[in-house]
């Protein structure tokens, strides 16, 4: 077991000795505004294999590259102008955009890809960390392999202490999920492979034609983290119930009177609910998309803290609706983490 230090990240002293840490070969737990990332230098495959161990995760899954300014990737990848048109509409920001890589990053980063992800994180810390570090930082989300991503200090010392060599506090996140991953693929065009909160339809202003493809074709390689194996899981079943909410409703009370069950709602059922309301995890308000983001992965870790003192055997919540905007990333997430586990609900099953 490693020694961990906890360190401030509103004290740049703190944020200093963490940097020089991971310059000299250490793995190092830091603040974005999307979720928190695991990150070494990615300059030195060693300790990028590090990252994977501390995980335990597959190695053939790529990471993201993670920069102080977007001109720092001219080091390690071959940019293009729509690379700079999008880094100037969304960078620093939630958004990692895929390049061909120059030879300097190691294979352990790439999973053995010609490609590299970069990305320009916008919370404070994390750039501050970055700049100070020196180095470009190979980072995937800070938890074990498979679990929800951490959103909070808390979830990162719950999977990664004793795993790490630091663990920087920065608060919580404030988008929640996982950077936007795209493919430059043209002179004017992207494809999504994993959705975020830099929409399509966002990038569809700066790039003229904007494509998804957010599932691997049989053997064919990842590019980007998220594409290859279920992830975000809690560990109960999450299932999604796919159905009229007055018929999600009378579902969800039926399978709490015979089974130890709870249920991912929002603030307008957990008023309708109160009396299970232990067993209810709210989102926050039915139309507020942010909310749900932000709230998605510390629900599901607050579905494993219940778990932990009681025979949990099932985790509900609504299937996600079509639609643009963040609805995308949230209907990627969920069906993850349910490893695409869909419940149609009609009205004689829920009475």
């Amino acid at each position: 077991m490693k020694k961990t230090l906890l360190y401030n990240g509103s004290d740049d002293g703190s944020i200093a000795s963490a940097a020089n840490l991971l310059r000299c070969g250490g793995l190092v737990v830091f603040p974005t505004e999307t979720v928190y990332g695991l990150g070494a230098n990615a300059y030195d495959g060693k300790a990028v294999g590090g990252v994977f161990d501390a995980k335990g995760r597959p190695h053939d899954n790529p990471l993201i590259v993670h920069v102080a300014e977007p001109e720092d990737a001219e080091s390690f990848a071959y940019t293009n102008e729509l690379y700079y048109k999008l880094a100037r509409a969304f960078m620093p920001g939630p958004l990692t955009l895929i390049l061909k890589k120059r030879s300097i990053i190691p294979d352990e980063v790439t999973a053995g890809g010609g490609t590299v992800g970069v990305r320009c994180p916008s919370h404070p810390t994390a750039h501050r960390f970055i700049e100070l570090a020196g180095v470009p930082v190979a980072a995937p989300s800070a938890n074990l392999s498979g679990r929800p991503s951490p959103t909070s200090f808390a979830h990162c010392v719950e999977d990664m202490y004793g795993r790490v060599d630091a663990i920087i506090d920065g608060g919580e996140c404030g988008v929640g999920l996982e950077s936007t991953v795209a493919l430059i693929d043209g002179d004017d065009s992207v494809t999504i492979l994993r959705p975020g909160a830099v929409t399509a339809e966002a990038l569809s202003c700066v790039a003229s034609t904007v494509k998804e493809a957010y599932e691997l074709k049989d053997g064919e390689r990842p590019m980007s983290p998220g594409m290859k194996y279920k992830h975000y899981a809690p560990r109960a079943p999450l299932y999604l119930l796919d159905g009229e909410r007055d018929c999600v409703i009378d579902f969800v009370r039926e399978c709490m009177r015979r089974e130890e069950c709870l249920f991912i709602c929002f603030d307008e059922d957990a008023a309708e609910l109160s009396d299970i309301s232990g067993r209810l995890i709210s989102l926050g308000g039915k139309d507020d998309l942010a909310a749900h983001a932000k709230k998605l992965f510390a629900a599901l870790r607050a579905a494993d803290k219940y778990g932990e003192a009681h025979m949990l055997e099932s985790i509900y919540t609504y299937a996600p609706d079509a639609g643009g905007g963040l609805l995308p990333a949230i209907s990627n997430r969920l069906l993850r983490a349910a490893d695409h586990t869909i419940v149609k609900v009609t009205k004689r099953d829920g009475h």
